[in-house]
């Protein structure tokens, strides 16, 4: 009920879905909600020849502009506001990013939502009998004979059944209103997720603890009452799922709800089958693979608390909840977790930042810790908790390096190599062999006069791909078919430069010919549930050969692989992002976590043309962990994170003189402004081309801010966003700030 101590709102702040960085001033208009206007409440407004939908943020008496000049509200599309957690969440994230708020609000709310649908969830049936038809019996309705038969059914279901599961019994709906008209049956209307109190919370029992596993859980329940980050790291195959299971078992039975952060939608399927066992409450998905009406059916359960345990991608971050018990991001070190365009955020990070406001436990866990968090875990700001044991007892399998150099290879295979896997398959067992390329590779090449299959949008060479046959850029999407000469010097002598997964694919049938290849890759898994399937004949444990990309090289089970071959380590040790070791190490840890995870131990075969690169060397004798510390040294001396704070400016443009001058000038007028402000120990670093200079027919340029306080380079952020949206030539070009940036590319 609206307060009638607090006079009504004269002006309405709504935040609008575009990329200006303020509110948007309205007259409320002549019919208010019910309840009053509100903070939350969406909008439908005229926004120059358009009509958008919005989202009320302040109710003020005054504005900037004359009242009797502001346009009024079109209309009011909900009385009840939006969640208070998610309008909380999504102004901190518009804040620390340094993006539009109305944007911000728009991306993180389901789709359905920003259109002006309504904010209901889908319903369904369900038939239940009165009391008077729980005494009946089916021989008490004479001839009505299916009619009986009916009754007999929702007499075996106390909690009735839903319209759908009784229709595909071959009953109708007349029958059920026969049912009804004599007072034997009685329908209600219900949301599709269902909050179902069991007695149990657990549809099966849960799985004994090691000792480690006891001592870490015993910790984790020490924290559920207050905010406290943890940092668990474990190895591969050392049982941080069951762990997430048993707390959140916890959790649910003080009735509080969990959020579970996966990096990749295709780790999403087997993380719910697997949480859907061992739970009988509701477990609901968030991730772009829903349809837009399962995604507002699960944000809506998830907001009214029916559903207990939500799991998703980077995204569900942003999924409210009625009483948040825990957050966990599995897999925090993964690079999916940071969206790239846009609203550049950090699921992670904002995991950490909603449970500080919620005052619950976040679990980061990892069996490659991000640097970040290590670095967190040893200064004290997390609790490190370490699993060292696999559930398996077996030891994790080392890296053990192969030096490529003078050896001939076969798609990418090397003789010892090709030995190793042959063993393997005669043991019964299963391989795996990781190539982080997909195509038939990596581009096509004229043996006559050197010239390479290029790509004219891109500074990238086009990569050779036979099913389809064509060339392609994996950076643009561009597709050219296969030339018929080379179109420098007229030669046919054109061959395939390099391996991809296709072309080991075919080697590997070649040389095994007996045995299943199965090529997992982005081309291989376009169509829905391809990769379960594929894993689901893999898992039979019959032996055959795996060939993948990094989708195959974190969170999936595998018992029968016990070798992991590795094709290419040096792919990623050499780029010149600064996070190029850290992220191929944590690579190489995670994909060698495939092998040997159940009955027989595994082994890792690396092939490397650098098998004496101190780093290679010191994550294959020592591991992850003691490369770590040799890479936090490097970083702490470089002043580069987690030891300095980074932002990172894009500028892009058809045309490369124009784009590098506007840069200069942002630049120019950054250290100016630094200049005069000596107290900021922020610095300016560039511009410079970007790694990739030309992309999709654009030239980018990057322009580096960095400060050994956070506030400080959020000023000096702010301050450039403030020259840029004013500057009349920065408009003639695209530019972006991307804060905490986890790849300069």
């Amino acid at each position: 009920m609206p307060n009638k101590d607090i006079p009504p709102p004269k002006v309405l702040g709504v935040a609008l879905p575009t990329p200006v960085r303020r509110l948007f001033d309205y007259q409320p208009g002549a019919e208010p909600p019910p309840s009053g206007w509100h903070p939350g409440q969406r909008v439908r407004v005229s926004f120059g020849r358009r009509e958008l939908v919005g989202i009320i943020i302040e109710c003020r008496q005054d504005s900037e502009m004359s009242i009797d000049k502001l346009k009024p509200i079109l209309a009011w599309l909900d009385d009840t506001p939006l969640p208070e957690d998610w309008l909380w969440l999504g102004r901190f994230t518009a804040r620390y990013y340094q993006h539009a708020l109305g944007d911000t609000l728009h991306q993180t709310l389901p789709v359905l939502l920003r259109q002006g649908r309504p904010l209901a969830a889908r319903t369904h049936e369900r038939w239940q009998l009165t009391e008077d038809g729980k005494q009946h019996s089916a021989r008490d309705l004479g001839r009505a004979r299916r009619q009986g038969e009916l009754l007999a059914l929702l007499q075996q279901h106390p909690r009735g059944l839903i319209h759908s599961a009784i229709t595909a019994q071959g009953f109708t709906r007349h029958q059920l209103e026969g049912l009804r008209n004599k007072g034997l049956a009685h329908r209600q209307t219900e949301p599709l997720i269902v909050a179902t109190p069991p007695r149990h919370v657990l549809a099966e029992p849960s799985l004994t603890l090691n000792q480690e596993q006891a001592t870490a859980l015993a910790a984790l329940h020490d924290g559920l009452d207050r905010f406290s980050p943890t940092l668990l790291h474990g190895v591969t195959g050392s049982g941080k799922t069951e762990i997430y299971l048993q707390l959140i078992e916890a959790i649910i039975g003080r009735g509080r709800q969990a959020l579970v952060l996966v990096p990749e939608i295709g780790l999403t399927p087997q993380t719910l089958a697997r949480f859907r066992r061992r739970f009988q409450v509701p477990v609901v998905a968030m991730h772009s693979g829903l349809t837009d009406a399962e995604r507002l059916d699960a944000w809506l359960a998830a907001w009214s608390g029916r559903a207990p345990i939500i799991i998703g991608t980077r995204s569900a971050i942003f999924t409210p909840l009625s009483a948040p018990g825990v957050i966990i991001v599995d897999e925090e070190h993964d690079g999916s977790l940071k969206q790239q365009d846009g609203l550049r955020y950090h699921a992670r990070d904002l995991a950490l930042v909603r449970a500080r406001h919620h005052d619950i436990p976040v679990i980061l866990g990892s069996a490659t810790p991000a640097l970040e968090s290590l670095a967190n875990a040893r200064a004290g700001h997390y609790r490190h908790l370490r699993l060292t044991q696999r559930a398996s007892r077996h030891a994790p399998a080392r890296l053990e390096l192969i030096d490529m150099r003078g050896r001939p290879n076969r798609g990418g295979l090397i003789p010892p190599t090709i030995d190793a896997i042959e063993a393997t398959l005669n043991a019964g067992h299963q391989v795996l062999v990781f190539i982080n390329r997909r195509g038939f590779a990596p581009t096509l090449a004229c043996q006559a006069c050197g010239w390479l299959a290029e790509c004219h949008l891109c500074d990238a060479r086009l990569t050779l791909h036979r099913q389809p046959p064509q060339l392609v850029c994996h950076h643009c999407e561009a597709h050219r078919p296969l030339p018929d000469a080379c179109p420098d010097c007229g030669s046919a002598d054109l061959r395939p430069l390099g391996a991809g997964t296709e072309r080991t694919e075919e080697t590997l049938a070649g040389l095994f010919p007996e045995t299943p290849v199965h090529r997992i890759d982005r081309d291989s898994t376009r169509r829905k549930e391809t990769l379960e399937k594929t894993l689901a004949t893999v898992r039979r444990g019959a032996p055959c050969l795996l060939v993948g990309t990094q989708m195959l090289a974190k969170g999936h089970h595998l018992p029968h692989v016990t070798l992991v071959v590795v094709v290419n380590a040096d792919a990623g040790l050499y780029a010149s992002d600064f996070r190029a070791l850290e992220h191929s190490a944590q690579l190489l840890e995670q994909v060698a976590g495939r092998a040997g995870r159940a009955h027989h131990p595994g082994r890792v075969l690396v092939q490397t043309l650098h098998s004496d690169d101190p780093h290679l060397t010191l994550l294959a004798e020592q591991g992850y962990e003691a490369l770590t510390e040799h890479i936090l040294e490097e970083r702490r001396i470089a002043a580069l994170p987690p030891y300095r704070f980074l932002a990172l400016a894009r500028f892009e443009s058809p045309r490369d003189d124009e784009v590098m001058a506007i840069a200069e000038s942002a630049a120019q007028a950054v250290q100016a402004m630094l200049d005069q402000h000596r107290h900021n120990p922020t610095q300016c670093l560039g511009p410079v081309p970007a790694p990739m200079e030309r992309r999709q027919g654009r030239y980018h340029v990057q322009l580096m801010l960095s400060s050994t306080h956070r506030s400080k380079l959020h000023e000096s952020c702010s301050w450039l966003i403030d020259w840029l949206e004013t500057s009349p030539y920065a408009r003639r070009i695209r530019w972006s700030l991307d804060i905490d940036p986890q790849t300069l590319s």
